[in-house]
């Protein structure tokens, strides 16, 4: 008996990228809603900003290297880079290092490498990590979370600053920045307050993070909707959030005072975005079920790392990247040989 076979490339299940990337998109469509609810229309400008800068460094780079740019610039991964990167930023951020940023990542965290399934790392917290550490200021002002702010003039505020980098001349930044909850959570323990003193003020609510609550409830959202399409596996989201939350939970049953508990963690920052989108970057991330594990609970974990002891508050672009680092190794030892192949 005779089976015909066609040639190589196989496409398994018709998982071609535009096919995961619209879906990834249409999936943050809640976030980012929950985004202009809570902290303004600034994702709505920076989104203005990265994506046209994102397709632009796209087309130049496929240039350069003399590759077909229009199947590039279609399939929907340079646009889900800069919506991650955008989603990340603070609404207050000038659109000069919201371009610079987006280039970084494109240009930087995917291009240097080979273009999209060769880069090492996820462009998006490339990009972010180099504003974090280049301009602290500006990528921490975030509007004040928790009280009654006035959404007109919070857009006035937000369009000022991001086309000048300044506010009106009427206004001041002390009254119209304000700590999140884990920058606040941060700088009470190094002044050795106690959870209780902490989260006396405007950035928590009974649940946690103030207004962030909301963004990470819209992202899981989601993030259920990618899996339930099986666009992401469940490995690395759950790993993720097991990581995170069990050592906050072991954290706070020891010493209350200095720990928060895990729901704090989970529904702080953000959590629910690394989780479902910004671990689950197929290029970057582990390859194997038990790779997948292994690397979503290790992003999990120094992520609570370095929220309690770290120098950043929330510390998922960092994890992130560290482990990107590892997946290599991971790799290495947590894909199955091949059948009739002896171990190395």
């Amino acid at each position: 008996m005779r089976f015909e076979t066609a040639p190589a490339p196989h496409v398994v299940a018709g998982f071609t990228v535009p096919r995961v990337m619209f879906p990834v998109l249409l999936a943050l469509v809640p976030v980012a809603m929950a985004h202009v609810a809570v902290l303004g229309p600034g994702l709505l400008l920076q989104l203005a900003v990265a994506a046209p800068v994102a397709l632009g460094c796209e087309a130049a780079a496929l240039a350069v290297r003399r590759r077909a740019i229009e199947p590039a610039l279609r399939d929907g991964s340079v646009l889900v880079t800069a919506a991650l990167l955008a989603l990340c930023l603070p609404p207050y951020l000038p659109w000069w290092l919201t371009a610079l940023g987006t280039a970084v990542a494109v240009l930087l965290g995917k291009h240097i490498y080979g273009g999209l399934g060769y880069n090492p790392f996820n462009p998006a917290m490339v990009g972010y990590a180099v504003l974090l550490i280049s301009f602290p200021v500006a990528m921490t002002r975030w509007p004040p979370l928790g009280a009654d702010l006035d959404w007109a003039t919070l857009a006035r505020v937000t369009v000022h600053s991001f086309y000048t980098g300044a506010l009106p001349a009427d206004l001041s930044w002390d009254a119209w920045t304000g700590a999140t909850a884990l920058d606040a959570l941060r700088t009470g323990l190094r002044q050795r307050l106690t959870m209780q003193e902490i989260r006396a003020g405007a950035p928590f609510d009974a649940i946690g993070a103030a207004g962030f609550v909301w963004l990470n409830l819209a992202a899981l959202a989601g993030g259920l909707f990618l899996l339930w399409r099986g666009i992401a596996r469940w490995q690395i989201p759950a790993a993720v959030l097991a990581g995170l939350a069990i050592p906050a939970a072991i954290g706070h049953a020891l010493d209350p005072g200095t720990h928060p508990g895990a729901l704090f963690h989970l529904l702080a920052g953000s959590t629910m975005l690394c989780a479902f989108f910004i671990a689950t970057d197929p290029v970057s991330a582990a390859t194997s079920d038990r790779g997948r594990l292994v690397y979503g609970a290790g992003i999990g974990f120094l992520t609570w790392i370095i929220r309690r002891w770290g120098s950043y508050p929330d510390g998922v672009a960092f994890a992130v990247l560290l482990m990107n680092l590892a997946v290599p190794l991971i790799d290495r030892y947590t894909i199955p040989r091949i059948y009739g192949h002896a171990p190395d």
